[in-house]
């Protein structure tokens, strides 16, 4: 591995957040409340029979690599999709902040899983919001919109999570989360990443206004039970 960003769910679930794997043999993944994240230590026989094995006793799994994994023994394949894996040294709010923004935790966890499960940011669980700092707009005291932290391999910390409430996109929410989000990881000395899937033309000119620069173009891969 060149660069632990090549494969982040290796590089998180050996590191930071190795509190949060489940081990078989070669094999490894997310604790299902958290995420479906899954990573193997090689391609031979024996990690893919162990990422198998993960798969049929944790349910969906899914893997971040550069390339779409080889057969793995006892699952299919649900997708498989480009995306882009986007990274900033900078980040540049496209305007001054005009609401505001609020820490979200524990009380918070059934209407960011709501508003996730409503807006399909990505995979979000029951204990996602735990992965990191969440951050999020409310109006009218219900939650309009939220982004926050996901994946933290050493030196780095995924933006994730982002998401608006239908009823209220087009007021600059996201972006002003997401640059709230990752001025954060920077000034912690890390630096923020982000993925995207490549067709989201729309996402990826925002992301790319904020100052994230295209890295590298990864396959997500969910694979399930056969």
């Amino acid at each position: 591995m060149s660069h632990p960003l090549d494969r982040p769910v290796w590089s998180c679930l050996t590191g930071r957040q190795a509190h949060l794997a489940i081990v078989r043999g070669g094999a490894l993944r997310m604790d299902p409340d958290f995420g479906l994240f899954a990573a193997v230590a090689d391609e031979t026989p024996e990690s893919l029979a162990s990422l198998g094995e993960l798969v049929r006793e944790h349910g969906g799994s899914g893997l971040v690599e550069l390339g779409q994994p080889p057969l793995v023994p006892g699952t299919v394949m649900l997708s498989s999709a480009l995306c882009w894996q986007m990274a900033a040294r900078a980040v540049t709010p496209l305007k001054p902040l005009d609401f505001e923004i609020v820490a979200l935790g524990d009380a918070d966890a059934a209407e960011m899983l709501a508003l996730a499960t409503l807006t399909k940011p990505g995979p979000f669980f029951a204990r996602t919001h735990e992965l990191g700092e969440f951050v999020g707009v409310q109006v009218g005291g219900e939650l309009a919109a939220m982004a926050g932290e996901r994946m933290r391999p050493d030196g780095f910390t995924e933006v994730s999570g982002v998401c608006t409430h239908p009823g209220h996109r087009g007021k600059g929410y996201a972006a002003g989360l997401m640059a709230h989000v990752a001025g954060r990881i920077l000034a912690r000395g890390e630096t923020p990443f982000l993925h995207s899937y490549a067709d989201n033309a729309g996402a990826n000119a925002l992301y790319q206004a904020l100052g994230f620069a295209r890295r590298a173009d990864l396959w997500f891969t969910v694979l399930a039970p056969e």
